[in-house]
């Protein structure tokens, strides 16, 4: 089937939407869809450079579009939609409401995944004439937090016409690695026990509690990888100026190496506070479906996790530890407890990789599309 993605996210990037909307797509081609990616702008895409920084295994189309400078988002989504029908696209599939409203205004069927409640003093109004207008529609919602949210404000949503679809991994790339001591070794990374966060350094990330947690065990190795390069100085500047020799702050790494450094934690970590933002600010603490807890479940390592009900949607008492965000005396206690008993974080890490099988990029789009397509 020709699929027509319709996304604003700015590709090549290193924000989470970006690298979300090119794993979807991804995965939309392997299931054998045509896709075609609708971004803004205008130029080719360097393939092999996507490839790295998505790590991306399987090629689908890319199409700019122009967009006017005033009404830049409309502009945008009316030119993608139309070029969508003039595909002959059986299914327009959006990040963008707009989008979403335009196609099933020109008769096609139209898939809107949202991540966040809408914004600004359109965005209500959008959602709603999407929700209102007849066609073969579906909304994909990343949490079921998010659901309750949404019918909080809008009503009961059809549920024939909804699918929670939490984010997903590659699982394939998490087959094959090596130990967490070879891969610190192949990394150059200390050999000690091993605690690893991986993802952006914004308000609400953790990294206060990563500094702690540095400072309190001493005999654990503390390194987070990734984060926008000033605010990996920032932190490393935070943490010479503490005394932290046992810290590493690696900076940006592509989407393809990722597996590889979570593979060559002991523990990972996701020490979340009670308001998390994102690259546009907000806070997405109580709907967010965070991508790397779906990576960590691959990589089978023991995870320590903030105690967050969009959190308890995946994990559990068998497959994670829990402590309250922002609670350092807890998480200290906590990862002292999993980094000296070994049995324990085995026992974790087998039964995070089970869940990860059911989590896959493949899988959440199949159950999307499921009924529509």
């Amino acid at each position: 089937m020709q699929i027509a993605a319709i996304s604003t996210a700015q590709v090549p990037s290193t924000t989470a939407n970006s690298i979300q909307v090119m794993k979807v797509c991804q995965a939309l081609a392997q299931l054998g869809h045509a896709v075609r990616l609708y971004l803004p702008g205008e130029g080719e895409p360097d393939w092999p450079a996507l490839a790295e920084l998505y790590g991306l295994s399987e090629r689908f189309e890319i199409e700019r579009v122009r967009a006017g400078a005033r009404l830049r988002r409309i502009d945008f989504a009316w030119a993608a939609a139309r070029r969508a029908r003039r595909q002959k696209a059986a299914l327009v599939y959006t990040w963008t409401i707009q989008a979403a409203v335009f196609a099933l205004l020109g008769g096609q069927p139209a898939l809107y995944e949202a991540h966040d409640l809408p914004t600004g003093r359109l965005g209500p109004l959008w959602l709603r004439a999407y929700l209102a207008l007849p066609g073969r529609k579906r909304l994909a919602l990343i949490t079921r937090a998010l659901q309750r949210a949404l019918e909080r404000l809008y009503g009961r949503l059809s549920p024939a016409q909804t699918v929670i679809a939490p984010n997903g991994l590659d699982l394939e790339r998490y087959q094959g690695l090596p130990g967490p001591l070879k891969a610190r070794r192949w990394l150059g990374l200390p050999e000690n026990t091993t605690a690893l966060c991986s993802g952006h350094l914004y308000a609400g990330r953790g990294g206060e509690l990563f500094l702690g947690l540095a400072g309190a065990i001493r005999s654990v190795n503390f390194v987070w990888v990734g984060g926008r390069e000033e605010d990996v100085s920032a932190w490393r500047a935070r943490a010479e100026a503490a005394g932290l020799e046992n810290v590493t702050f690696t900076g940006f790494v592509a989407n393809a190496r990722l597996p590889l450094y979570q593979a060559a934690a002991d523990i990972l970590l996701m020490p979340y506070g009670r308001a998390i933002a994102g690259s546009g600010g907000g806070n997405s603490a109580e709907i967010a479906s965070p991508m790397k807890l779906f990576d960590y479940l691959g990589a089978g390592r023991a995870i320590l996790t903030s105690d967050l009900p969009v959190i308890r949607e995946v994990l559990d008492e068998s497959s994670a530890v829990f402590a309250p965000p922002d609670d350092l005396p807890a998480w200290t206690e906590a990862l002292a407890r999993l980094a000296g008993d070994e049995g324990l974080r085995e026992r974790l890490a087998a039964r995070a990789q089970e869940l990860a099988r059911g989590y896959t990029w493949l899988e959440r789009e199949r159950t999307c599309l499921q009924g529509i397509l």
